[in-house]
């Protein structure tokens, strides 16, 4: 269904991100911008070939030199006329070239308008234009690939597959309720209710493999904490691979929240060291304590970290009582070079215990593989999409719809019914029937000039 776009002036922005660089990028798009380009380099654009230019102000004076690329509607990326300024990248220069597109009567772009017109004028359907933000975020590898697979629609491609065989199956129960006298069986001869529990087979490997797009794409937020001095700062430091933390003997040393990005297998894990929990009269101490339950308050994962030659002490159990309720727990328990311990993983009542040293390194190694084990985290080769949230509450909707359906094969018109919502549950996903509002959220997220 196409949803023709209703703006039809013309829009501008740099590009490319704040700041010098060798080359900056002015796009512009909009309804015949082919005189535009005339009037703003003093020749005529030849489609799709890169030209050298003058880009000229109301004087006619250059305002610098580049290359000037045209792409006439409908083969652009809005779906419009598209002009692109290439330029030299000093942001006075940039700013200057977008103020002259506003004198020949562009205006500013709202973030993500130009993806926004793409959706609009049938470029690309809604999960792709996420792709495109998500691709620009990516902080890892695995996660850049995986939004380039939404990006290039192998997500929207599954969703439309499995829609496809659910709208058959549709057209048949609805065939069904029109023609009740029929003496044959129609869903039993069409093989209804294998093709049914085949639907909810496909979905939940669709949902399984988008939870770990989710995962790459959002990352997980990993807080170690535990009394003062059990060695939350040297684990810091080993997952970095460096030096980010301040390590003493002195308890307290740590006053203040440490984060760190890193990544497991393409995963982005972000570690926040935090202040030894304790009671303390210190007022500057006191505040980083705060703090560092603020940041427990909202972990994925709890590295709860003990001295291993001490174990489990009172201070431990007051510390645990305020743990958050539901949050994954991995005791770490740290030092065991001291007493000569070897690395080991066991399970324990509340959680995974990890036996290692901070100090040396060693156990380290097994600590990652649990975290990506209580993440979750399998890993699925080229199959993995970089799904939103909004993704996974689609899915596990139609999911729902799906199992109530098969619990209804009986009563055709309430079968008919979940069918129905199964597949508007997934057509939120491409953006078949995305409201208004749901499109301005979802756009306004993007960068300027995307």
């Amino acid at each position: 269904m196409q949803v023709p776009s209703q703006q039809s002036d013309v829009i501008a922005a740099i590009a490319t991100a704040p700041g010098r660089g060798g080359i900056g990028v002015v796009r512009v798009s909009g309804p015949d911008l082919a005189g535009f380009a005339q009037t703003l380099t003093g020749r005529s654009p030849k489609p799709r070939h890169a030209s050298l230019a003058n880009f000229l102000d109301a004087h006619t004076q250059a305002i610098d030199q580049g290359l000037l690329l045209y792409f006439p509607a409908p083969h652009s990326y809005t779906g419009e006329d598209v002009i692109e300024l290439q330029g030299h990248g000093g942001p006075v220069v940039m700013q200057m070239l977008l103020a002259r597109c506003v004198e020949l009567g562009a205006r500013i772009a709202e973030p993500g308008e130009f993806t926004r017109r793409a959706f609009l004028n049938e470029r690309l359907d809604l999960a792709q234009a996420e792709g495109v933000a998500d691709l620009i975020d990516a902080t890892t590898s695995a996660a850049a690939r995986s939004a380039v697979r939404s990006l290039s629609g192998r997500f929207s491609g599954e969703i439309h597959t499995w829609r496809d065989k659910l709208v058959d199956l549709r057209m048949l129960v609805e065939a069904t309720l029109d023609f009740p006298e029929e003496e044959v069986d129609f869903l039993e001869a069409a093989r209804a209710i294998p093709r049914l529990e085949a639907l909810g087979v496909e979905l939940q490997s669709i949902l399984v493999r988008a939870k770990q797009g989710s995962l790459l794409r959002r990352g997980l937020q990993v807080v170690l904490a535990g009394q003062p001095n059990v060695g939350k700062s040297s684990l810091l430091n080993q997952l970095s691979g460096e030096d980010r933390a301040i390590v003493t003997d002195v308890a307290g040393t740590t006053r203040d929240v440490l984060r760190e990005a890193i990544q497991i297998e393409g995963i982005p894990l972000h570690i926040i060291d935090t202040a030894g929990l304790r009671t303390t009269e210190d007022v500057v101490e006191k505040i980083g304590i705060e703090r560092s339950w603020q940041e427990i308050a909202g972990a994925d994962v709890i590295l709860r970290m003990v001295d291993a030659g001490v174990g489990i002490t009172d201070a431990d159990h007051q510390i645990d009582a305020r743990l958050p309720a539901g949050v994954p727990v991995i005791w770490v328990f740290n030092k065991i070079d001291r007493n000569g311990e070897s690395p080991r993983k066991d399970a324990l009542e509340g959680g995974t215990g990890v036996w290692l040293s901070a100090k040396q390194g060693s156990g380290v190694e097994l600590l990652r593989q649990t975290l990506l084990q209580i993440a979750g985290w399998e890993s699925h080769g080229e199959d993995v999409y970089l799904a939103r949230e909004r993704h996974l509450i689609a899915l596990r909707e139609a999911a729902e719809h799906v199992s109530l359906a098969l619990q209804l094969v009986k009563q055709l018109d309430l079968l008919a019914e979940e069918l129905r919502l199964a597949q508007e549950a997934v057509n939120t996903i491409t953006g078949e029937f995305g409201a208004d509002d749901l499109l301005g959220v979802i756009f306004s997220r993007f960068c300027i000039g995307k």
